[in-house]
């Protein structure tokens, strides 16, 4: 468990979560390669190298020049394509793809935050069409996620804001400024050790299913290091946070027991007129 709930006289906080293999299985942008091929987005030789490059991703996970080589790839393919078409094909198959890759415990955790008080911002490498549908699904507050260059409702093939490494880390501390968030009471979550800025910019850094660098580093500092094993769809877990609030749960309690004194009373009277006659 996390704690208390945040005391609202205290500075704000929040909890960061990187999204590929943190809070879902599988790499976001990868996991829609056959959607987009099925979209006629790209072709079939396209879409076996993604299905290879997602196996390499899953595998080994990626360092500093695989995420470069990953980015070059995608901002060359994704050239040209039609951002409205493109964020049809992930409205559309959304629940299908990543709802059931979504591990339950970074669900679970997600929950526990809002229930303490703290926001919980996405922050991904991932393109912002995938991510902010992602986002929402999860109920985050925010999202942080590259941004590709758009002319004429196209992509040009080039990045316009790429959310990795340290930039991270830089949009973690514009947020922070803008939305009052104390850095030394927040929290942030990933599996890769090229999010190492991200995790030092906050007071509780979490290592998930970690790489090797990363399990170093957490180990050698003393993090807190969390495996998530269990993907599971949002609808088949326990609906914690989904009951009515207290409120109307109390109102419902006095409706219930208010129309349960009227039966009494009302059989009550029939039976005393019945006596009578």
């Amino acid at each position: 468990m996390l704690g208390v709930v945040e005391n609202h006289s205290l500075p704000r906080a929040a909890a960061f979560f990187d999204l590929d293999k943190t809070v879902i299985a599988k790499s976001s942008t990868l996991t829609f390669g056959k959607s987009f091929y099925q979209g006629g987005l790209i072709n079939r030789r396209d879409a076996l190298r993604t299905a290879y490059t997602q196996f390499v991703f899953l595998a080994g996970g990626a360092d500093h020049d695989q995420m470069e080589r990953m980015r070059e790839y995608l901002s060359s393919l994704c050239r040209g394509w039609n951002v409205e078409q493109v964020r049809q094909i992930v409205a559309e198959t959304l629940h299908d793809l990543i709802d059931p890759i979504i591990y339950d415990e970074a669900a679970s955790l997600i929950e526990e935050h809002h229930a303490a008080g703290r926001d919980v911002v996405i922050v991904s490498t991932s393109g912002a069409e995938v991510v902010e549908p992602i986002g929402e699904m999860l109920g985050a507050d925010r999202v942080v996620a590259t941004r590709m260059v758009v002319e004429n409702g196209v992509f040009t093939g080039e990045v316009e804001y790429y959310a990795y490494g340290p930039t991270k880390a830089e949009a973690i501390a514009e947020l922070a400024a803008s939305e009052g968030y104390d850095l030394s009471r927040c929290y942030a979550y990933s599996d890769s050790a090229t999010d190492l800025p991200m995790l030092e910019a906050v007071g509780h850094p979490h290592a998930v299913n970690p790489d090797r660098a990363l399990r170093r580093e957490a180990t050698a500092r003393d993090w807190p290091i969390l495996t998530f094993s269990r993907p599971v769809r949002l609808k088949q877990r326990l609906p914690s946070l989904s009951m009515p609030p207290r409120p109307v749960l109390v109102a419902a309690a006095v409706i219930a027991a208010a129309a349960t004194a009227g039966v009494v009373w009302y059989t009550g009277r029939r039976r005393a007129a019945f006596a009578r006659t």
